[in-house]
């Protein structure tokens, strides 16, 4: 016979009192569980979110200083601020298309105190221009895309040319005499240059700069007889009779130069581009700060300071979703990719 030793750990339930059921069924406990937890997450976050910001936020512009994406970014911000009621402290961290400027995005904590500026280079182009890019668009939120601008064609005042057809006759007949300058490489400028060769048959010694003041200083100085950037940074040279304008290379005239045709109406059917950029923060970014953000961003766009410089520049206001940002990266990206394969532009 098999004796049973009792065991403290385990006792053994006496027949004479019967276990009751609990009041409270298994799953109305993990029902009031869950209800505390959300409870203190909301307690322990919710003040936090209603009163960010409370400090100074980063803004990173991965292009140099001076050229449009700064200049228009500085005036986004400045709007911000008042806003917002912090200040944005403009970072430019140029170089190798984008990408180190837009690193530094991708690597700070989303705690919405380092945001930054995503365009048509560091999320489409750079990804048909470079096998190796260190990020993907994955690892970025993108809160609003703010503008559109077109690029101006303008030339040195000593080239014997004025308009889009009497340039594309000059280099026929100069061969691999026309120096063109860009803000650097892989920018619309570049890009749209490489694209006008193409759709045109010319060549043209492509000289990169550092950035669009540099290259709008070499263009001036006769370095480069040539030139593509955008209307925000060169308006005002070709305004002033600096440089000399010859068309625009949206899908409609300019109203800072009603003269001008699009490059397409001067010869070249097909052509266009156009760029775009806006505001952009690291992966992981909550919910509810990017709600905040991107209403802020645009109203601040719609607000007549802003409106008013925008116009100033040529700049065409957007304010898009976050959605719809995202939506015009994915489709912008392998547009510019058969863009670069088929003017056979290199870095």
């Amino acid at each position: 016979m098999i004796y049973r030793i009792p065991d403290s750990r385990f006792p053994i339930p006496d027949s004479r009192f019967p276990i009751s059921p609990s009041p409270f069924p298994l799953s109305l406990y993990f029902m009031r569980l869950r209800f505390f937890a959300t409870l203190l997450l909301l307690l322990l976050c919710g003040p936090a979110l209603a009163d960010y910001p409370d400090k100074p936020i980063r803004f990173i512009v991965p292009s140099a200083p001076g050229g449009s994406p700064d200049v228009l970014m500085r005036i986004l911000t400045a709007e911000l601020s008042k806003r917002l009621g912090v200040q944005f402290v403009i970072i430019n961290k140029p170089g190798a298309n984008a990408v180190i400027g837009t690193m530094e995005i991708v690597s700070a904590p989303p705690d919405g105190y380092t945001l930054g500026y995503g365009n048509i280079v560091s999320l489409a182009i750079v990804h048909g221009l470079m096998t190796d890019v260190p990020y993907r668009i994955e690892d970025l939120t993108l809160i609003s895309n703010c503008l559109r601008v077109a690029n101006l064609l303008a030339v040195n005042n000593e080239l014997p040319v004025r308009s889009v057809r009497e340039l594309i006759d000059y280099a026929r007949k100069n061969p691999d005499k026309l120096v063109m300058g860009s803000a650097g490489n892989g920018t619309t400028g570049h890009l749209g240059g490489e694209l006008f060769k193409a759709m045109t048959g010319i060549s043209m010694l492509h000289v990169p700069y550092r950035g669009s003041p540099q290259a709008i200083g070499g263009l001036i100085g006769g370095e480069v007889q040539v030139m593509f950037d955008n209307l925000t940074s060169l308006s005002v040279y070709a305004k002033s009779g600096r440089v000399r304008p010859l068309a625009v290379s949206g899908s409609h005239r300019s109203p800072l130069f009603p003269d001008l045709p699009t490059i397409a109406e001067a010869g070249v059917p097909g052509y266009e581009t156009v760029a775009w950029g806006g505001v952009i923060g690291p992966a992981k970014l909550s919910p509810q700060m990017i709600t905040k953000l991107n209403r802020e961003i645009v109203a601040a766009l719609h607000s007549p300071a802003v409106s008013k410089r925008f116009a100033e520049l040529d700049t065409d206001i957007d304010g898009s979703t976050p959605e719809q940002f995202l939506a015009i990266a994915r489709r912008e990206r392998p547009r510019w990719a058969e863009i670069i394969k088929r003017a056979g532009a290199k870095i």
